[in-house]
């Protein structure tokens, strides 16, 4: 029998009209890759490559949420939820990413908005979350201008379709992994290896960001927002060359992403970002800052910068399962003294109250209303007590920064299941439902039980 924590009790009471939500996204859990109409992505491809996936999986399968999304959307009216924040897949919707529009794909996602709201539960579509169509990709992918601009013509496609019944939408699910990990390191679908020479790959999908939100704009949507990758950046040491070096990141991992959306123009004139990208970049930067409703921040862990231990090369370094190039002007560090998640990752909740606050006093009423659209953690087995130690934490951080004064207005946990955990295959579960990858049994673990009784006591104190 599984045992529940009493601690939901002594949570802080968050307002009556916050948004408690789960996240998840198509290609980790759909499946159904070849079903009705779907194009290939460019992580189909990146999958079938010997060496790129850990554990030597793929995504064909995943938890089959295509065929199990009854059951799924069972399980979240069970936990509680006010809104449940999936992934559309873009090459189900338009199999070339770019021309024809597949009625199928889309009919999959009017089954499910209908689902959702028959439970009670509010569907938050991200429109994309790194499934590129291939064919997109093999003409150049996000390095590329009119990617950018297919982006829009799907974003209106889905809204035409979804728009009747969708009240929130985001865009854009971590524009800086995607171009970090997948156009600049090569650890991530489409495998590329380009350094800065990944820059492009940046201002195409805030371009595509910005021309979404014109295409959801017109056709009527309201509520729209993006779910961009945050934390803090802390310095190695107080040394001038580590200052610099975390600055040096903390402007490409963080202020190069927000500042465009949020201040209308790149940061780190010392660096001339906007030089290195393509285009009319001022033409486009007033297409980038379209105003927002909200702005959603995934945040997982803060992240220790110095310089690189061996200027001008050397062997590259592993972090995090990921693999550092020695030449560039920046390397991570552990951060020590604290638990660790399964995927080593460091447990701060310290951290996102510092993040949230850093935001609200860099850009002022530049910052629109947030919601934190993913926080979670990867650890195995159903009687995580781990994982609800971690949320715990971080609803606990997160109320200490809106009695700071920062307006947050939701949370979303990372995941509502066990799924492809991309590169690292199945081997990570960030799931409050375990997943029998065999019989693709569904069994909520102890942090499914805990959450659902933090919304029970949140709506006792609601009725007062």
């Amino acid at each position: 029998m599984t045992t529940v924590p009493v601690s939901y009790a002594s949570l802080p009471r968050f307002p009556r009209d916050f948004v408690w939500g789960v996240s998840t996204s198509a290609a980790q859990i759909e499946g159904a890759v070849a079903e009705a109409g779907r194009g290939r992505s460019s992580w189909d491809v990146f999958a079938a490559q010997a060496g790129r996936i850990k554990d030597g999986s793929d995504a064909r399968v995943a938890t089959d949420h295509y065929h199990r999304y009854r059951e799924d959307v069972a399980l979240l009216r069970g936990l509680g939820v006010g809104a449940y924040r999936f992934s559309v897949a873009w090459p189900r919707v338009v199999p070339d990413g770019g021309g024809a529009v597949n009625a199928a794909g889309l009919d999959f996602y009017d089954r499910l908005v209908d689902e959702l709201l028959a439970a009670g539960v509010a569907p938050v579509p991200t429109l994309f979350h790194w499934d590129t169509p291939q064919a997109l990709e093999e003409r150049g992918g996000w390095l590329v201008r009119e990617t950018a601009e297919h982006f829009a013509a799907y974003a209106d496609a889905v809204a035409a379709r979804l728009g009747d019944r969708v009240e929130r939408w985001i865009t854009l699910n971590e524009p800086a992994e995607l171009t970090l990990l997948g156009y600049g390191l090569g650890q991530h679908a489409p495998g590329r290896r380009l350094l800065f020479e990944a820059l492009p790959a940046a201002h195409h999908q805030l371009l595509g960001h910005g021309l979404a939100v014109q295409a959801l704009r017109a056709r009527g949507a309201g509520g729209i927002g993006i779910a961009n990758s945050h934390g803090p950046t802390w310095a190695a040491s107080g040394d001038e060359a580590d200052t610099s070096a975390a600055e040096l990141y903390d402007l490409l991992l963080n202020r190069l992403f927000a500042e465009p959306l949020l201040l209308g123009r790149y940061p780190g004139e010392e660096w001339d970002l906007a030089g290195m990208l393509p285009g009319p970049v001022a033409e486009d930067l007033k297409i980038i800052a379209q105003p927002l409703d909200w702005y959603g921040i995934n945040y997982y862990q803060p992240t220790s910068v110095g310089a690189p231990r061996e200027a001008g090369g050397g062997a590259p370094a592993e972090f995090a399962g990921i693999e550092i190039p020695a030449e560039l002007p920046f390397a991570p560090r552990e951060i020590e003294g604290y638990p660790r998640t399964d995927f080593g990752w460091p447990v701060v909740p310290a951290a996102l109250t510092e993040l949230l606050v850093s935001f609200r006093e860099r850009y002022g009423d530049r910052l629109p209303p947030v919601v934190i659209t993913e926080n979670g953690c990867s650890y195995e087995g159903i009687e995580d007590s781990e994982r609800i130690a971690f949320l715990d934490g971080h609803l606990r951080a997160l109320h200490a920064a809106m009695a700071a004064g920062v307006d947050v207005r939701g949370y979303f946990v990372w995941s509502l299941l066990d799924n492809f955990e991309w590169a690292e295959g199945y081997a990570r579960r960030f799931g409050l439902v375990h997943v029998d990858y065999e019989t693709l049994r569904r069994t909520p673990k102890a942090s499914y039980h805990w959450l659902r009784e933090v919304l029970r006591e949140q709506a006792r104190q609601d009725r007062g």
